[in-house]
């Protein structure tokens, strides 16, 4: 637990017990998934295919991502590399270093795997612009394959569009 700016800050795993807080962060933050998705991710947490991190204050939720251990895109599958999916802090709460605090505990449950490596993606439009400057502050690179659409790269020539399935991957290295 640490403190931020007056915060109480806790990041944990999602419990079974309490699955509601996450399907209660999709109009507060404006999330752009469905409610089937999060219920989707509730059941492949458990399964063991991922988890859903959150960062609490008291019983509040402040912020969330998923940490999956079988990612879609291709590259990090192939690699067994775990990837850190939709970071969301809520408004009120960013800049405050909550999303960088989810995110270390992402890369220290990467080392307990034994991951040498973890990645993460992040969107290209000017919406994005705070995630790209931390992803890149906190050691994340482009993994030189150049861009993806919904997880799979684009080649030169092809057209897709602007929005948050255009990504660009990263990853980073994790200490031993």
């Amino acid at each position: 637990m640490s403190k931020m700016q007056g915060l109480s800050l806790k990041i944990m795993k999602l419990s079974d017990e309490k699955p509601e807080t996450i399907k209660g962060i999709i109009s507060r933050i404006g999330a752009y998934k469905d409610l089937g998705y999060y219920e989707r991710s509730l059941e492949r947490q458990n399964k063991g295919e991922l988890e859903i991190i959150t960062a609490m204050s008291d019983d509040n939720l402040l912020g969330y991502c998923i940490y999956n251990r079988q990612p879609k895109y291709g590259y990090f599958k192939s690699l067994e590399i775990p990837e850190i999916q939709d970071l969301n802090v809520l408004p009120q709460y960013r800049k405050q270093g909550i999303g960088a605090a989810v995110i270390r505990f992402c890369e220290e449950l990467g080392q307990l795997e034994n991951h040498k490596e973890i990645g993460i993606g992040v969107g290209l439009d000017q919406s994005f612009g705070a995630a790209q400057r931390l992803y890149v502050k906190m050691g994340y690179v482009p993994d030189g394959y150049g861009i993806s659409y919904d997880r799979k790269q684009i080649a030169a020539g092809e057209f897709r569009p602007i929005d948050d399935l255009l990504c660009l991957m990263m990853t980073k290295t994790l200490k031993e």
